[in-house]
């Protein structure tokens, strides 16, 4: 059992009194039926008012249970004949399980159940039901909590927070509570997260949070940094050879990320721009300033697609002011590999563009003095952090992370609170707005007429699909597929496929041609969802839009309106749709702004799949749940800033005890 609850990451009694329920189990008291609600366990007494078998594809048991406040159908899919011969009209029954709403009506499917009028069985505190694994039962946990809980009111924990939380209950108490609720808890409190207990708990939680960005942050600003000490020439000449001026937007961030470049200790900042807005030429400007003044630049980007076209453009800016970009990723093999490594090694290369590649432990830097992380929701923390590692010993590199999924307010307090934040809020001139429309798949030939009329006028269009090939097991239009339909319906244009199947060179020549305008239409999976830049193109189908993630609606979308015509995105979608499936694409129709859809996003989805689960450790809270808590957040933040500058003790005690059983930061 020891073995077992190690798994787990409880290794001691601490660790059990802070490994909380998922949920309840409410045995307690009976409940009226009419005060039932969704996801809220439940006993319930009354008396059977019809039994029967509905005839259909697979009989189905279906029996009504009425109480004097209303009515619940019960619903077995699985039955004995014996059983439906038991569940007789005018018999008492005693129920317990857990309602679902069907049309406004509570239903329970396959309940526990006795018959007779005799007095139910209840308990006294609701029944917690743990997160365990494998050979660790309810029952066990239950026994072990329950021993952990003596220790507890024997030797009460210190409650580290005295007197900087105010009008709440000790955190014995508040633990207590929520292992053990009692009978008269209001248990829509508890499913709500909105209990006292669990508000202390959340807090403390938060607080050793960011207790541990903070303290991430202070480790590594202590380290001493490439300094920048050039002039500015090479920037001012970068910006001179646009065929564009910089937005305010763009000059005030750049201006920001120059400050903090000419100081002693490492730059840690977050850069936040919605697509399109610049910030590929922010980060140019960032590394031009780390190159004149003698140093190396390493940008790191999550597909071999986008740093290979971030190295192309980086490529013609950097050019002709005689700066050498190299091309660092796994497809590089061979001659051209060693000669990448050579060049990094002995400084020849001033700025190294690539993937994870970059953080392979035989890439050697020879003065590596900014690192710049695209699309950092796709790197876990320790690989950004490895990188910013890969500094000579006597100093850390500066670091930049940049997203164009634009992070909520709440999440970039939680998971970025050891980074410094920029927005770029303002896209550059002349950009006009995408029409977003959604359309049924039983319209889909009118699309392939209308982008093939488009594209007779000169227009390119992007056509995505969720998957590569058919499947039988999903409703989904193959990328493959789809390129032959378009082909033959529209023999007329040149069609391109792009899929993550197809080859590094092969990628690279495919998106080539699209911008030159060499193909009409590029056929493609989501490989083209980050960073790729074609101004002509002016049309985005979505095939199959409902199995997508609104980030990632949001991200495809902004692969067009890159230019000065008016451009489209075509929402395709497969009925019926889920309640969830119509909120997103009903937020992508009603807006283009990013940090709009990034809330939206939130609440639809959670933090953990917003950001990543192995980014940050949000989703591994214990008892915080976002966005529920986060008005806790600013008085979390207040309480951990204080605390790690005049009690570095407590924190780190505060620190310790939340963050122990589980590797949710990275280290430093």
């Amino acid at each position: 059992m020891l073995e077992k609850l190690s798994s787990m990451g409880l290794l001691t009694v601490e660790d059990i009194l802070f490994h909380f329920p998922l949920r309840y189990q409410n045995k307690t008291r009976i409940s009226a039926i009419g005060e039932l609600q969704e996801g809220m366990d439940a006993v319930v007494r009354g008396t059977i008012r019809v039994s029967g078998i509905a005839r259909g594809r697979r009989p189905t048991l279906l029996v009504k249970v009425d109480d004097g406040t209303g009515l619940i159908t019960l619903r077995f899919f699985h039955f004995r004949r014996a059983q439906a011969q038991q569940l007789t009209v005018g018999e008492t029954i005693t129920l317990f399980g857990q309602p679902r709403f069907i049309a406004g009506q509570p239903e329970f499917a396959h309940p526990e159940y006795q018959l007779g009028d005799h007095d139910a069985v209840l308990e006294d505190s609701l029944s917690p039901v743990y997160p365990v694994v494998e050979g660790v039962g309810q029952s066990t946990m239950r026994n072990v909590t329950r021993q952990a809980l003596t220790y507890l009111a024997n030797d009460p924990p210190e409650d580290l927070l005295k007197g900087l939380i105010k009008n709440a209950p000790s955190i014995a108490d508040a633990i207590a509570i929520l292992h053990r609720p009692p009978a008269d808890t209001d248990i829509k409190q508890i499913l709500e997260g909105r209990h006292p207990g669990q508000l202390r708990l959340a807090t403390e939680e938060l607080i050793a949070h960011q207790i541990s960005l903070l303290s991430r942050r202070a480790k590594i600003l202590k380290k001493p940094t490439a300094k920048v000490t050039g002039n500015g020439a090479l920037a001012k000449k970068l910006t001179a050879s646009l065929p564009f001026d910089l937005t305010g937007a763009q000059k005030n961030v750049c201006d920001d990320i120059l400050n903090d470049l000419k100081r002693s200790s490492p730059m840690l900042r977050l850069l936040q721009g919605d697509v399109g807005s610049g910030k590929t030429l922010v980060a140019a400007i960032s590394a031009v300033h780390v190159v004149e003044s003698g140093h190396q630049v390493a940008l790191m980007a999550p597909t071999e697609l986008l740093s290979e076209q971030h190295h192309r453009v980086f490529d013609g800016w950097f050019g002709p002011l005689g700066i050498n970009v190299v091309w660092l990723t796994g497809q590089i093999k061979g001659k051209a590999r060693r000669e990448a490594l050579t060049s990094i090694e002995d400084g020849q290369a001033d700025i190294v563009i690539g993937t994870h590649a970059l953080f392979q432990d035989q890439v050697a830097f020879n003065s590596l003095g900014l690192v710049l992380v695209d699309e950092q929701h796709r790197f876990g923390v320790n690989q950004r952090l490895s990188l910013t590692q890969r500094g000579l010993d006597d100093f850390t590199p500066h670091q930049l992370t940049m997203t164009a999924t634009p992070i909520p307010r709440t999440l970039s307090m939680v998971a970025y609170a050891d980074l410094d934040c920029s927005v770029i809020d303002e896209l550059p001139p002349g950009r006009k707005p995408i029409t977003t429309v959604l359309i049924d798949a039983s319209r889909r030939q009118q699309v392939i007429d209308r982008v093939g009329a488009a594209c007779r006028q000169g227009r390119q269009a992007y056509w995505v699909c969720p998957l590569i090939e058919e499947s039988d097991a999903l409703e989904a239009n193959a990328a493959e597929v789809t390129a032959e339909q378009l082909a033959s319906a529209l023999p007329d244009l040149r069609i391109g496929l792009l899929h993550g199947r197809v080859s590094g060179a092969l990628k690279a020549e495919i998106m080539a041609d699209f911008a030159a305008n060499n193909l009409d239409i590029l056929v493609a999976t989501t490989v083209i969802e980050v960073g790729v830049d074609v101004p002509n193109a002016s049309m985005m189908i979505i095939e199959n839009a409902e199995r997508f993630g609104l980030a990632q609606l949001h991200q495809l979308r902004g692969r067009v309106g890159r230019g000065a015509v008016e451009s489209h995105c075509l929402l395709i979608y497969q009925g019926p749709l889920s309640h969830t499936a119509r909120e997103r694409l009903s937020v992508m129709k009603a807006s283009q702004d990013g940090f709009v859809i990034a809330e939206k996003d939130l609440k639809i989805r959670g933090p953990g799949e917003v950001l990543g689960t192995r980014q940050t450790g949000v989703s591994s809270f214990r008892v915080a749940r976002l966005p529920e808590h986060e008005h806790l957040l600013d008085e979390a933040f207040d309480i951990a800033q204080r605390l790690t500058s005049q009690d570095t003790e407590t924190a780190e005690n505060i620190a310790l005890r939340w963050t122990r059983a589980r590797e949710a930061f990275a280290h430093v």
